[in-house]
């Protein structure tokens, strides 16, 4: 069997993991991003350097373009200029060329500047596309596990319950046939036995002693009569026949009758609402419920007096059972698991489970219980119903 509690742990620390990754994941989006945005800052003033460099290096070839020129009118007449403008042309064009040369150089170094911040914006855009997109994925796959985890552990525990409740049932089967075969052993069967023996007796006595023959037989009599009303006690607690016939209220009369006479609990039965019929499921549960209530208040209760309350509304039956015993605490005896009494109270919810009712259950030790039940019904009889 599949521990929850070690389903659980697993599930949330995967979706603790995933999580953590999903942080981490953001952390470097972020960093990516403020990085990206300082690289697109660093390639815009990169530009700007490259346009300022090229319009200096295109003003600088005007100026060395023209000392070129000098140069060429002072060597087509030298006639004309000293040596010294010559060399004064001369050398103004040689540093005016020096000049270009190291603009250009700075223009080439700008460039491949400005192209490797282009080439570093362009990888930096594409990892933060593929961060936020791994940020999105890994959004929906963790509202995906976190919803589809959870409920899986829920139909888990779901499966598991229904499989504890189908346990629940067969151990109360059991339960049910040890009693009813120690009910039988103990009565209708030591009965029969000696109303056996009762019979062997008078015949041998009507050989003997004919006269003392019709007292034995009353006697006989009596225990036959004794052995009938177990055995239908007994038919009465596996399945109460005016439960078919008359439904619910007739079988809880009837079974009051009898409580009241076995047991020193004063009991009232208060009915609300018409007297109508439910599906035979039902009505068998809810006799069931308050049967296992009135048991427990003659074995644990210690109380003098018990109300059952049974209301037949539109759509739903409510039943309120109340003692004034000496109550218990509910959350000690719901951990012990291995008490007779909790174990009822197992079974009482368990069959109110399986109407889709809800069964509240209120006590404190000096102050009696209240069990409440309320079961939807969505179809009411005037007739018995038939058993599906």
């Amino acid at each position: 069997m599949i521990d929850i509690k070690e389903l659980d742990k697993v599930i949330d620390n995967t979706l603790r993991a995933l999580e953590e990754g999903k942080k981490q994941l953001y952390d470097i989006a972020e960093n990516t991003r403020e990085e990206y945005q300082s690289a697109c800052k660093d390639l815009e003033k990169s530009k700007e350097e490259v346009s300022r460099i090229i319009k200096r290096v295109e003003k600088m070839e005007k100026k060395e373009k023209k000392a070129r020129i000098r140069l060429m009118e002072v060597h087509r007449d030298f006639s004309r200029y000293t040596e010294q403008d010559v060399k004064a042309a001369y050398q103004e064009a040689q540093n005016l060329q020096l000049m270009v040369y190291d603009w250009r150089h700075q223009e080439t170094m700008a460039c491949f500047k400005r192209d490797q911040l282009a080439r570093r914006v362009k990888h930096l855009k594409e990892t933060l596309q593929k961060a936020e997109n791994m940020m999105s994925h890994l959004g929906v796959v963790f509202n995906y596990l976190s919803s589809d985890l959870q409920l899986a552990s829920d139909k888990i525990n779901e499966l598991q319950q229904m499989q504890q409740m189908g346990v629940n049932i067969i151990r109360a089967q059991e339960e049910e046939r040890k009693r009813v075969a120690r009910e039988i052993h103990d009565g209708p069967a030591q009965l029969l036995a000696n109303i056996v023996m009762r019979a062997e007796f008078c015949l041998k006595l009507l050989e003997v002693e004919p006269r003392r023959v019709k007292k034995e037989l009353q006697c006989l009599q009596e225990s036959v009569r004794q052995s009938l009303h177990d055995v239908r006690k007994i038919i009465f607690d596996l399945r109460p026949m005016v439960l078919d016939d008359l439904g619910l209220i007739a079988a809880l009369k009837r079974y009051l009758t009898d409580y009241k006479e076995q047991n020193n609990v004063r009991t009232e039965m208060v009915c609300i609402g018409p007297n109508k019929r439910m599906p035979v499921t039902t009505e068998v549960a809810v006799f069931r419920i308050i049967q296992e209530c009135l048991n427990n208040i003659q074995k644990h209760a210690k109380a003098k007096h018990a109300v059952i309350k049974v209301e037949m509304l539109e759509d739903k039956l409510n039943v309120t059972v109340r003692d004034d015993g000496q109550g218990f605490e509910l959350q000690s005896v719901k951990n012990n698991k291995s008490s007779q009494e909790g174990y009822g109270l197992v079974n009482m919810r368990e069959r109110a489970g399986l109407l889709n009712g809800k069964l509240d259950i209120i006590s404190s030790p000096g102050k009696g219980t209240t069990v409440h039940l309320s079961v939807p019904v969505t179809e009411w009889f005037d007739s018995p119903p038939k058993e599906k």
